[in-house]
């Protein structure tokens, strides 16, 4: 036990001295092996590094990453924002609604939660601020709505944690599509709900407008259907990577790869748009940029896993866990707490990556099916996409909006982390909202 607080406050210590987390992963590794003389780890360091990221699956981030980054670069945020904003003008709050329902489609071809902030936000929070729609309602939906990048399949966290559980990723991409539509729906009932019932007191620090129910314009069918070709080629992108994964055709880096392709050809085909030297620069630098901190990131913690390997500090905290006398519930629900607490300092991928070798044995004695897990550890990431410090979609949505108070931002995303902690409850009651789809398509 000594030994095992020991490493928890050096973890903390080099965690929080403000050194990037790759390198704070690895020294932390460094100094527990030295300290409480752990020779192996240290003695392959660098075979145990390589090991970490020498895996044919961890192929399909950069893939997806790159897919995203490349769609991000184009209108497409802007089209289905528009193309979902048409059908459901006349409710109201429509413009937020139809920001976190064009958030849910591009999350389909993009997997990272920033990302899909960036591509929706960018065009739909200066729509909604010029429409009259509350400071704290606009940011709020698209910090919100951004989570759903890493929920709705292809998602980057559902493929670390399957690569670090060995869990089927097509499985976990599957698993993921109730939950996310569900997600997206209780997102829409909340901005209905606050649309229709609640009017706005002067002096509340939003900027002044003629309310939450504000007046559009209608459109007429033709008007509708008319801009549904934009955003078809795109629909067809998502259908293809399903078709490819769940048809046997290609494995999910095979897909990663046809998807990032499929985006290149779309952005070159649809919206004519030139690739010149300088944006093709722009999205490698970006795509490499963003996966060299995963790669290493997943090296170093692979490292430092092994120490704790190495002195039996996993092996001791699975068996105490397991041994409690307690309902798994109970379990479970610590379980969520810390990962909600890890979730307001770290990046999803390092939760995953540090936590889940530790807790994916600990959901199997407990009898919890790791399919299951994996969305409940998911959603549980996106409410770290929304809590301070860390945060990330409220500082995009802040870059994005630099004149409304963090303040602001931060009220109207409360609403949003209080539904996905609410969807973690209903997936725990309800778990075949996760494990329903893959039990059809794959088998139990």
């Amino acid at each position: 036990m000594i030994e095992g607080l020991s490493i928890i406050a050096i973890s903390l210590v080099v965690l929080f001295s403000g050194m990037p987390l790759a390198f704070a992963f690895g020294v932390a590794g460094v100094i527990c092996a030295f300290v409480f003389h752990s020779a192996g780890p240290m003695g392959m360091l660098a075979h145990v590094m390589y090991g970490g990221v020498n895996s044919f699956e961890l192929l399909t981030l950069p893939l997806f990453i790159l897919m995203g980054i490349v769609l991000a670069h184009s209108p497409a945020g802007n089209d289905l924002y528009e193309a979902v904003h048409r059908f459901l003008v006349r409710l109201p709050g429509s413009l937020a609604i139809s920001n976190v329902w064009a958030c849910a489609v591009f999350a389909a071809m993009c997997g990272s939660s920033p990302a899909t902030a960036a591509a929706i936000g960018s065009s739909g929070i200066p729509e909604m601020r010029k429409r009259g729609v509350p400071d704290s309602l606009a940011t709020g939906c698209i910090v919100g709505g951004g989570t759903l990048g890493i929920l709705i399949p292809p998602s980057i966290t559902f493929i670390i944690y399957g690569i670090a559980t060995e869990t089927s990723i097509g499985k976990l991409f599957i698993a993921g599509i109730i939950p996310g539509i569900v997600i997206t729906l209780l997102f829409s009932l909340w901005i209905l709900i606050y649309s229709t019932m609640v009017r706005r007191k002067q002096g509340d620090g939003d900027k002044p407008g003629p309310g939450t129910k504000v007046t559009e314009t209608r459109y007429s069918w033709g008007q509708k259907v008319s801009y549904l070709p934009r955003i078809l080629p795109f629909v067809l992108l998502i259908a293809l990577i399903m078709v490819t994964i769940y048809g046997g055709i290609a494995t999910p880096s095979e897909a990663a790869a046809i998807g990032a392709a499929s985006s290149i050809l779309l952005v070159l085909t649809v919206y004519r748009k030139t690739l010149t030297l300088q944006s093709i620069v722009t999205i490698l630098q970006k795509t490499v940029n963003e996966s060299a901190m995963i790669m290493l990131i997943a090296a170093t913690t692979v490292f430092f896993q092994s120490v704790l390997t190495d002195l039996a500090v996993t092996q001791q905290a699975v068996a105490a866990i397991v041994s409690m006398q307690s309902n798994p519930w109970v379990i479970m629900l610590l379980i969520n707490l810390l990962l909600l607490l890890l979730g307001c300092f770290l990046p999803p991928f390092a939760i995953i990556l540090l936590t889940a070798p530790l807790l994916h044995p600990i959901i199997l004695k407990l009898g919890f099916d790791p399919v299951w897990f994996g969305v409940v550890v998911t959603i549980n990431m996106e409410a770290g996409c929304i809590t301070p410090p860390f945060g990330i979609n409220l500082y995009v949505v802040k870059s994005i909006a630099p004149d409304v108070p963090m303040a602001r931002i931060l009220l109207g995303s409360m609403p949003f982390l209080a539904i996905l902690l609410l969807g973690i409850l209903i997936v725990s009651l309800f778990p075949e909202l996760a494990l329903w789809l893959p039990g059809r398509m794959f088998g139990r």
